[in-house]
């Protein structure tokens, strides 16, 4: 039996699968990678995406990422894409098994919200930075 179809927003068909069902939740951000801080100057620049409305970091697999939440253009009000058969390269590479409605929210390893939470990580991991450099300089 072949794989059941729907109508999407630009009329063609698209496969019957979770895209349908969640709301377009993974068409209302965007993530971008990002390197892991090391330092003050990296936290302090963390802090200033964070001032940001909409903003936030998360790291994912061990991989900090940025995300900015900010909806896709080529969605209608009812969260289907108007584009579906153009959509670009990154849309049609996204699987299901991804999928926010697959994958519970709160998953993260990290996620920081607000300027606090990033400065209070911040102290907590060059805190221990500290102490282990401060150690090792003992022992030479």
């Amino acid at each position: 039996m072949g794989e059941k179809k729907s109508r999407n927003a630009g009329g063609s068909e698209a496969p019957n699968h979770q895209c349908l069902r969640c709301g377009s939740k993974c068409c209302d951000y965007f993530a971008l990678p990002i390197d892991e801080p090391e330092d003050r100057k990296d936290f302090d620049d963390i802090r200033w995406y964070l001032l940001h409305e909409g903003v936030s970091v998360f790291v994912e697999d061990g991989n900090w990422y940025i995300q900015i939440d900010n909806r896709c253009k080529a969605l209608t009000t009812e969260g289907l894409c108007e584009i579906y058969e153009d959509r670009p390269r990154i849309c049609r590479k996204y699987k299901d098994d991804v999928c926010e409605f697959a994958v519970p929210d709160g998953e993260y390893e990290l996620l920081l919200q607000t300027t606090e939470e990033c400065m209070a990580y911040a102290e907590k991991v060059l805190g221990k930075k500290a102490k282990k450099a401060k150690k090792n300089r003992k022992k030479k």
